[in-house]
């Protein structure tokens, strides 16, 4: 589906693409594969992934299966419109992570003529929209969603459960931190613990006793 050369030389624009999933759906992988394939048809390719993910350091972005290719961190998205200058194809890892503008600033690559190839999770750990994300998979031309296997049923998983209790929205981890689980998996567990901390609420809450008592 994707050519690394389109063949038409006379054409100044250039595409979004988006690869979305879970956590350990090979979103990552995915990314690497086709950035490799750009670098391959001798294309001039730059990556570039927040700064916020800082797991495997600041100058790779590593899948959870150990590819690797040499990366850019940036702080914000608007650094990347300053740092993609002369490229044919640029490289997003990790877009959740990014402010809003990550939006206009592929759509502004691709109208310069620039190939964008996007990747990040699609819901949160609660799961939400994640993000940029929806926007960004609005205003692609091409959209590819891969799935993990839930660890529970051996479906295809497209939640991320976050096992501890941490409720921040953006919290680094791996296997340890998080499981990917399918819509009845995150379901049932999510139906037991509102009820889990129903029961909790209700145990706190203290009788009033009566005037006549």
């Amino acid at each position: 589906m994707f050519l690394e050369n389109t063949g038409h030389k006379n054409e100044s624009y250039g595409w979004i693409e988006v690869i979305t999933g879970s956590m350990f759906s090979g979103k990552t992988e995915e990314l690497i594969r086709r950035l490799k394939r750009a670098k391959f048809a001798n294309l001039n390719v730059e990556i570039f992934k927040p700064e916020v993910d800082n797991r495997y350091g600041t100058d790779k972005v590593i899948s959870h299966d150990a590819n690797e290719i040499i990366s850019t961190a940036v702080p914000a998205a608007a650094n990347i419109s300053l740092l993609a200058d002369n490229c044919d194809v640029v490289g997003i890892d990790e877009a959740q992570f990014f402010d809003d503008e990550i939006v206009r600033v592929c759509n502004d690559l691709a109208n310069r003529g620039i190939r964008v190839i996007v990747a990040g999770l699609d819901m949160d750990f609660k799961g939400n929209p994640f993000g940029p994300m929806p926007n960004l998979m609005a205003t692609a031309e091409y959209v590819t969603k891969v799935h993990a296997i839930c660890t529970r049923t051996g479906q295809l998983a497209h939640h991320s459960f976050r096992k501890g209790e941490n409720d921040s929205l953006v919290m680094l981890g791996e296997t340890e931190e998080y499981e990917p689980l399918s819509r009845a998996a995150f379901h049932k567990i999510m139906v037991r613990e509102k009820v889990r901390k129903m029961n909790v609420t209700s145990e706190t809450v203290t009788p009033k006793k009566s005037k006549n008592a």
